[in-house]
């Protein structure tokens, strides 16, 4: 797991050589670094009396630039011209993750998103003793796929209330779950609830009220009176098409 040391400390013939050793071995840029000099350093007389220069250093703000250093090195692992940028909030890492034709990055649904906040969030909290939430973005895909997820579970909502079926949705991470749960929380007409394992565990849309429904007379049993069943329609909906979810990417 990538650690960086409480403090640093190089030799050097020169003040600039020493930082320039330090900042080379941590990967992090000046102003992301505290400096201080212990020895200024002599050229001496025909190198005689020569002393050299001794800087130590400590990283300003461990977990932003534990952040930025994983993702460089995974980026430039995968050839991605990427640039990070990091804000801090207490106990919030926020990180924007810049350049061209992120796709590849943000991949299906987010998955490849998810995979790189998950290892972060990992690399970010063996740094701290205190936990740290780390969300990751790249061309706004978060504020997107949260618009979709509620525009879909308003659209489904209403077709649950007028169908008196239930709606299965395709399989999603907690975040995006939550996001579903949370919006429809307060509908009279339907009740949310989650099926499944992980990672294929999935919401469903049920209404709260489901509507009596009559038996064909081909049935084998029929029971109450006139065909009518004592029970309720609650079978499953399964579509037989993708809801139009944004794919750009929790």
């Amino acid at each position: 797991m990538l650690k960086f040391p409480k403090k640093i400390e190089k030799t050097a013939k020169s003040i600039d050589e020493a930082k320039e050793l330090i900042l080379s071995e941590l990967g992090l840029a000046e102003n992301e670094v505290e400096f201080a000099v212990v020895e200024e350093g002599k050229k001496g007389v025909f190198g005689l009396g020569a002393k050299e220069a001794v800087v130590t250093a400590e990283v300003k703000d461990i977990v932003s630039s534990a952040a930025k250093k994983f993702l460089s090195e995974l980026f430039e692992t995968m050839n991605l011209a990427v640039s990070v940028q990091t804000e801090l909030n207490e106990n919030m890492l926020n990180i924007e993750l810049i350049g061209d034709n992120l796709g590849i990055v943000i991949g299906k649904r987010g998955d490849t998103l998810d995979s790189i906040q998950y290892l972060t969030s990992l690399v970010v909290n063996s740094m701290t003793d205190d936990y740290i939430k780390v969300t990751i973005d790249a061309e706004n895909y978060r504020q997107k796929r949260y618009d979709s997820l509620i525009a879909l579970s308003e659209r489904l909502a209403q077709k649950v209330a007028k169908t008196g079926r239930k709606y299965t949705l395709e399989p999603m991470n907690p975040y995006e779950r939550r996001i579903i749960h949370a919006n429809l929380q307060s509908n009279e007409k339907v009740t949310t609830f989650s099926v499944g394992e992980e990672p294929y565990r999935k919401v469903v849309i049920s209404p709260k009220n489901p509507r009596p429904y009559y038996k064909s007379r081909n049935s084998e049993k029929k029971s109450g009176f006139g065909g009518y069943s004592n029970g309720y329609d609650a079978a499953e909906y399964t579509p037989s098409y993708s809801e139009n979810i944004e794919d750009s990417e929790e």
